[in-house]
């Protein structure tokens, strides 16, 4: 909804910046309303049959509810007559601009109650963590513990509820999750360290390390897909590992894990990271993602960690090229269980 000054037809210029509207793709000069592509503000066409210049925009179809018949301000919610979505009307959703409209959409906190909203006011924002606007260092304004605030766009909700009740060892613990109209917020334990991709900056492992790191995921894995309803990773990966400093392994980011369902054919959202995701991530299986997935990852990853290099690219030598081939093959039964695994690199 934006307070804006009408345009006038026949001249087909925007009133702000006078870029020309008729040149603009898709544009008509019978529209209610238009919003100029060259400076993002709103036009309201003055034919329009309203009592002013405001334009509030159904959610469902983009259409003005104030030019229907029986359209009230005060009406608190409109049944769109076009779509029939249902609109909250609200005075305090007015916006002077289509930036100012947009930015609101996109702002994470959106729709989160008063009682979220303190609780969140409880950690002190830091700063972001590798310039990334979703991923936030904050610190609790009471203890002066670091957590990191993750805001998910792509997330499964159960999953985080049940890991925030049943925590997995060598997983960050999930501390509190707010549900906004935008994202999942999610406050988690901050785990100190350096991630395998950071440690791969300066070449490949030595082989030791490379087996000791690929057994602690695996052993992460095992308790993971041994849960009374298996949960499925999907995006095993070097950025996704971080080492402490006292050379423990923790497994990050579970926001495209899933659970597995033996009744599915096909993963309904195919997610995960290229080279990395199993064949049935990408729809290309036979099946869908299961636990066997999460081992093909960890064929690539232990790949990469002892040649920096992807199989395709180059191969370690001997019997743990052998297990790195049958982690990675194309049938999913054909690979290793993560225990199973486990022995195969003890050996």
């Amino acid at each position: 909804m934006m307070d804006n000054e009408p345009f006038d037809p026949p001249y087909e210029y925007c009133p702000r910046c006078y870029a020309n509207l008729t040149l603009q793709k898709g544009y008509r000069n019978d529209l209610p309303y238009w919003i100029c592509l060259g400076c993002g503000e709103m036009l309201i066409n003055p034919e329009v049959d309203a009592d002013d210049n405001i334009a509030w925009i159904c959610d469902g179809c983009g259409k003005m509810p104030n030019i229907q018949p029986g359209f009230r301000e005060d009406c608190g919610v409109w049944k769109c007559t076009e779509c029939g979505c249902e609109n909250k009307i609200d005075q305090s959703e007015l916006y002077l601009s289509e930036d100012e409209y947009q930015a609101a959409k996109r702002d994470p906190y959106r729709g989160l109650s008063d009682e979220e909203a303190l609780r969140l006011l409880h950690y002190h924002n830091e700063g972001t963590i590798d310039d990334r606007e979703d991923i936030i260092s904050v610190r609790h304004v009471f203890t002066g513990k670091p957590f990191l605030e993750k805001q998910l766009t792509v997330y499964n909700r159960g999953i985080y509820e049940y890991l925030k009740d049943h925590p997995v060892s060598h997983m960050p613990r999930i501390i509190d999750l707010f549900e906004s109209e935008n994202c999942l917020i999610v406050i988690e334990e901050f785990i100190a360290g350096r991630t395998v991709e950071e440690l791969l900056e300066k070449g490949p492992l030595p082989e030791n390390d490379a087996v000791s790191i690929a057994k602690d995921v695996c052993a992460i894995l095992d308790e993971l897909h041994n849960l009374p309803t298996p949960i499925i990773h999907r995006d095993i990966k070097p950025a996704n590992i971080i080492i402490t400093p006292e050379n423990e392994t923790y497994l990050l980011d579970m926001n495209v894990a899933k659970w597995y369902d033996p009744d599915e054919t096909d993963d309904t959202r195919h997610m995960g990271t290229q080279y990395y995701a199993a064949p049935e991530q990408a729809g290309y299986g036979l099946t869908a993602s299961s636990a066997r997935s999460d081992i093909y990852a960890v064929g690539m990853l232990l790949n990469v960690m002892l040649t920096g290099a992807f199989p395709k690219e180059k191969r370690p030598d001997g019997r743990l090229w052998d297990i790195i081939e049958r982690c990675i093959r194309l049938n999913a039964d054909d690979r290793y269980t993560a225990k199973e695994l486990i022995q195969e690199l003890e050996e």
